[in-house]
């Protein structure tokens, strides 16, 4: 079975201005493309791993052949952290999330207007290229953390379990921001898909029926 590049939930431009829909074409059609073509290529030489999620390629780097294991590895890592971050974001997103969501997040981080900061702070620092996460760790009765990962890593090869991230690499932002990170990670709350950070929060905390691999990739919702 191949790994698919999965439909973009919304249009090109339906995230403007925020995000343009040049930098939206560029990055759906050929970076996270190149992912999943890669990632396949690669599997073609380990029949035995062309069943296994992005998310197993991860957390088992010791069952892949050290001549293909990076190879694996930062195209699972790049297929499974761009199929999140498009349904992270929304048409129809902003706001602050509620319900029990919200109230993990005024109680992990002292309220949301402090989460933003510390979200965004984190972001800007990140070096290089990378992503920053809301997660729920897997002791400590699930807190929610924020954390970076270079390159195509994912809190999941940690036992923590993504909500929301942002893409930090560049190509995310650099037509429409150039440089100016800071600025991108402040205006893109506006299309934060609550909706769907809501939706795998409820997940992380019921894994009943499902592996906890399948929980992660679960499929989302539109909008």
């Amino acid at each position: 079975m191949k790994h698919e590049l999965p439909p973009l939930p919304y249009g090109y431009a339906a995230l403007e201005p925020h995000v343009d829909a040049r930098t939206m074409t560029l990055h759906h059609d050929m970076h996270h493309k190149a992912y999943v073509t890669s990632l396949n290529a690669a599997l073609e030489k380990l029949p035995g791993l062309q069943n296994r999620s992005a998310v197993w390629l991860l957390r088992n780097p010791d069952k892949i052949p050290e001549a293909l294991r990076s190879a694996v590895h930062n195209n699972a890592g790049g297929h499974l952290n761009h199929s999140l971050f498009w349904n992270a974001m929304s048409p129809d997103g902003g706001g602050a999330p509620g319900g029990l969501l919200g109230a993990a997040i005024k109680h992990d981080f002292g309220g949301f207007d402090k989460f933003k900061t510390e979200f965004e702070t984190a972001g800007a620092k990140v070096f290089g290229s990378g992503w920053v996460w809301l997660a729920r760790t897997r002791k400590d009765g699930g807190k929610l953390t924020i954390c970076t990962t270079a390159g195509h890593d994912n809190p999941c090869m940690h036992g923590d379990y993504p909500l929301l991230l942002n893409d930090v690499w560049e190509h995310a932002y650099y037509l429409r921001h150039e440089n100016r990170r800071p600025g991108y990670l402040q205006g893109w709350w506006a299309v934060a898909n609550w909706k769907e950070a809501a939706r795998r929060f409820d997940l992380s905390g019921r894994s009943a029926g499902k592996t906890w691999e399948e929980d992660v990739q679960a499929p989302a919702t539109t909008g």
